[in-house]
């Protein structure tokens, strides 16, 4: 897993000027957003740095550079910053050499970005259902609704026929669907996978990917840190550290 140092938060001094040439991520180590930005930062080999920050305690000066207060944001070394994953990967990938992540193809520009539309409603109901196991909620009604939704993006994938969402290799859609797949242990679903074979098939290729190998977190170290997260542990997000 990388971007291994542990996290700054408040009262933590402002890191120095990005040096020429490079670019600096603000991440989380656990955060699937953030893990956008990472898998797409290796996969086009583009140099830079990690800044972990501890989202439940947010620097000063992180909040006057994204004022947000959300990660990824990547910093420039001219001093200009970009934010939320979709906006800074696509950024990466317009403005960085290397292999293009994104179709040139206007209508499949187009398709990719409504399945990311889609997928959106799939990450919402993760989150409720976590809420709920942490409320000690039946999340039977919420996991019916979720397997409905991905057996959705399971069409999606069956008619295109083609082993990745992006065609016949990996590209940016199917990076941006991965993190939360990575997850499901630690969101208690991982039992949908029986009934979404097609899903299940396409994640376990997505594992053979380097940028994912790179990225990749443990399910059991994801599970302990959402147990602490929940809990609302401060130190969370240096779990492991």
């Amino acid at each position: 897993m990388t971007g291994s140092q542990k996290s700054l938060g408040k009262g933590s001094p402002a890191p120095g000027p990005v040096p020429e040439g490079n670019l600096r991520l603000y991440s989380m180590r656990f955060c699937p957003f953030a893990q956008r930005a990472r898998l797409v930062l290796f996969a086009k080999g583009i140099k830079h740095d990690v800044i972990n920050i501890n989202l439940k305690s947010k620097p000063d000066w992180f909040l006057e550079k994204i004022p947000s207060g959300c990660v990824p944001a990547v910093e420039l070394s001219d001093g200009e910053v970009i934010f939320e994953s979709p906006i800074v990967c696509d950024f990466l990938d317009e403005a960085y050499p290397g292999k293009k992540l994104t179709p040139a193809d206007p209508i499949k520009k187009a398709k990719e970005k409504m399945i990311l539309e889609f997928y959106n409603g799939v990450t919402t109901l993760l989150y409720k259902i976590l809420g709920a196991q942490q409320e000690k909620k039946d999340v039977a009604e919420l996991k019916t609704e979720l397997l409905g939704k991905l057996q959705k993006l399971q069409q999606i994938l069956i008619k295109k026929k083609t082993p990745y969402f992006g065609g016949e290799s990996l590209s940016m859609i199917d990076y941006m669907l991965y993190p939360w797949f990575e997850r499901f242990v630690a969101f208690g679903v991982e039992d949908i996978f029986t009934q979404t074979p097609e899903l299940k098939k396409w994640y376990n290729l997505m594992l053979k990917d380097p940028a994912v190998k790179e990225t990749f977190t443990p399910p059991e170290v994801l599970q302990e840190f959402f147990k602490l997260y929940i809990q609302g542990n401060i130190n969370a997000v240096d779990y492991g550290l």
